[in-house]
């Protein structure tokens, strides 16, 4: 990558913060996108989810579940540690070492068993943690509700997976389209839960989500006034 290209990839990182004034300035393209990804969604995802939950044994969707948490674990722990959760990254590796080996690929959540927690990190997150702002809320072709921040960080976080160190095009192909079918599969019905407005319902479900992740559950002082209504 040349120095003018990395210039442009720097300025728009950096002018996240001024961006994020604004919550939803693409509206207009991003309804576009999300009734795109509807369709995609009812027509394509789910019939194949629906496959797989109903052709899979419990046994062998729980381990091939195992298997995709197994490959996030090291990407988690990278963030942890670069977010300076020391003892949580640590703890990530382990249980990425073990359940690797001791479990066969990650086929088994040996880790757990032996009290290793599961934790879940992405480098969105990690430029959070740096002060980096969210930017415009953005909806990406095929995998819904982003920002710019958070559509940045997919780059990096890429590169922090094992699969990206698979020298064979079809074997990676095919392990990140399992690990999409699989996710997809554990989420079937919660289309039921939508309220209203289904843009603005999953626009504002992702913008909590990300506060709450990066925030590690805790909840904002400000919503202590609505504690008490007497």
């Amino acid at each position: 990558m040349n120095i003018s290209k990395l210039s442009t990839l720097f300025l728009i990182i950096f002018s996240t913060t001024i961006l994020s004034t604004e919550i939803d300035p693409f509206q207009e393209i991003n309804k576009k996108t999300h009734n795109f990804n509807i369709v995609l969604d009812e027509h394509l995802a789910t019939p194949v989810a629906r496959i797989y939950k109903k052709v899979t044994p419990d046994l062998v969707e729980k381990s091939i579940t195992n298997f995709t948490h197994n490959i996030e674990d090291l990407s988690i722990a990278i963030n942890n540690i670069l977010q300076g959760k020391i003892n949580n990254g640590v703890s990530d590796l382990l249980r990425f070492t073990i359940n690797s080996s001791l479990g066969v690929l990650g086929f088994f959540d040996v880790a757990s068993n032996l009290g290793f927690e599961k934790h879940d990190e992405d480098f969105g997150q990690t430029l959070a943690t740096w002060g980096m702002g969210a930017g415009p809320y953005i909806v990406l072709p095929g995998l819904g509700p982003s920002n710019l921040r958070d559509t940045l960080s997919m780059i990096p976080d890429a590169f922090l997976t094992p699969l990206y160190v698979i020298d064979h095009d079809r074997t990676s192909y095919s392990l990140t389209a399992i690990d999409i079918v699989e996710t997809r599969a554990r989420y079937l019905g919660l289309e039921s839960v939508v309220i209203g407005d289904d843009y603005l319902f999953y626009r504002d479900a992702y913008l909590q989500s990300r506060e709450f992740d990066i925030l590690d559950g805790e909840i904002s002082e400000e919503f202590d006034e609505f504690d008490d209504f007497d």
